[in-house]
């Protein structure tokens, strides 16, 4: 995986890409884990205000926060574990090569464009005398 020169080891473009996904998904995998361990303590927290501490007592809000905090985890997960492998790197990397060649050819048209609208002058042939 790594190849050796005489300056020490590097990694080629494509091991560098790889590297970088796989740290970008644990530190994905990561949040959520903690999302979800913060929406455990937070919703046991909520229901103890509520019900314990008799905190709003005559209306159970905390079930509303709950489910709220519920629908933002639920978008979390499939953000990680649905729409990132649909949109991963495979992907990034179409896109990428889909603007750079939608920006290569808009820079050849305003080339042309250029060229047409201020031709560069002839050069001047010089006489044999």
């Amino acid at each position: 995986m790594l190849s050796k020169n005489k300056k020490g080891t590097t990694l080629d473009l494509e091991q560098h890409e790889q590297l970088e996904y796989a740290q970008r998904r644990i530190r994905q995998k990561k949040n959520l884990y903690r999302h979800f361990v913060f929406f455990l303590i937070g919703s046991v927290f909520l229901v103890f205000l509520n019900k314990i501490l008799k905190y709003g007592e005559t209306y159970d809000w905390y079930l509303w926060v709950i489910l709220v905090w519920s629908f933002f985890l639920l978008v979390h997960l499939v953000q990680v574990f649905i729409m990132d492998p649909f949109m991963g790197q495979q992907w990034e990397r179409r896109q990428r090569e889909q603007l750079l060649q939608k920006q290569q050819e808009r820079i050849r048209a305003l080339q042309k464009e250029v060229e047409a609208s201020h031709p560069l002058p002839e050069p001047t042939k010089k006489k044999d005398l």
